[in-house]
């Protein structure tokens, strides 16, 4: 009589080793580059509501601040004898440009910032479309690069915006003259242009920061909300605790320390120590926290 033989048992399948998934060939004609083209993600952004409504209040802005002094009378009949950037804001279009960089610096121009960069891959994730975006296949370094460039070259067009605007509107209000500086003297037309442009740039690295923290926000949550209000909290603690002169020199490692730094230019002669520690602060801040947001994206195990 026979024996009988037992079955072998069935054995589970054994995963691809990850250098085999790696080393499989790529279909042809993919090219990593060419996946979410940057002309394609700008598009995108560019017809999102959010964008349009940013570019209305930024254009609002000078509007209102003409009608606030129109209703209010001359600033400069209110300052009490001290010569300060409001007190000037009417002397010129130029003048009232540089009044609305001043009164929009500490918090407006942060709000578009982090929403830009902020607002990225957490809406992604929330729309559940990232894990599509991954399956296309585009690279994760590749989102996260075109992604961040779009972002940064929205808010350097926010900031462009409002002052070419705020020239605008302030030339056709008081006319276009020289620059009135607050510590005396005057720059003239041909020279204040460029000196607001430099201030412009600087703003556009003093936000570097701002930008990178909600960048980070953004790949680390689902929700756009929790990333754009996470990194305007923040940017609201920093400056709140350069108010508190018993930090000392501390404060010098605050972005917020440095934020007005620009009022250098805004004299004869520009002085840019205070501007280059700031940009150095910054930017210090920003590839950290970049870091941070590849490597941890890198490693996050996408599910929406």
């Amino acid at each position: 009589m026979t024996a009988r033989t037992s079955p072998e048992p069935e054995r589970a399948p054994v995963a691809a080793p990850r250098h085999a998934e790696a080393a499989a060939p790529a279909a042809p004609g993919y090219r990593a580059r060419r996946t979410l083209p940057l002309r394609v993600e700008a598009r995108r952004q560019l017809k999102r509501r959010r964008t349009l409504v940013i570019a209305a209040l930024l254009t609002l802005l000078p509007f209102v601040l003409v009608a606030a002094f129109a209703i209010g009378g001359d600033p400069a009949s209110r300052a009490n004898g001290r010569i300060t950037l409001m007190a000037t804001a009417t002397a010129s279009g130029a003048n009232f440009a540089a009044t609305v960089l001043f009164v929009s610096a500490g918090f407006l121009l942060v709000v578009p910032v982090a929403l830009f960069c902020g607002d990225t891959v957490a809406s992604e994730a929330s729309w559940s479309s990232l894990r599509y975006l991954l399956a296309a296949p585009v690279p994760r370094a590749r989102l996260l690069l075109s992604k961040l460039t779009v972002g940064l070259v929205f808010s350097a067009a926010a900031m462009v915006l409002l002052p070419l605007v705020a020239l605008g509107v302030g030339t056709a209000a008081y006319g276009w003259g020289p620059l009135e500086l607050p510590t005396g003297g005057a720059l003239s037309a041909g020279t204040a242009v460029p000196r607001l442009a430099i201030v412009v740039a600087y703003l556009f690295v003093s936000q570097l920061v701002t930008a990178a923290l909600a960048f980070w926000l953004s790949t680390v949550t689902d929700a756009p909300l929790g990333a754009v209000g996470g990194a305007v909290g923040l940017t609201i603690i920093g400056n709140v605790l350069d108010q508190v002169t018993a930090l000392g020199h501390w404060r010098d490692v605050l972005p917020a320390h440095w934020q007005f730094a620009w009022a250098d230019t805004l004299q004869p002669r520009v002085e840019w120590a205070g501007m280059i520690q700031g940009s150095s602060v910054s930017v210090a801040y920003a590839l950290v926290l970049c870091a941070l947001a590849f490597r941890g994206f890198a490693r996050k195990d996408v599910v929406s």
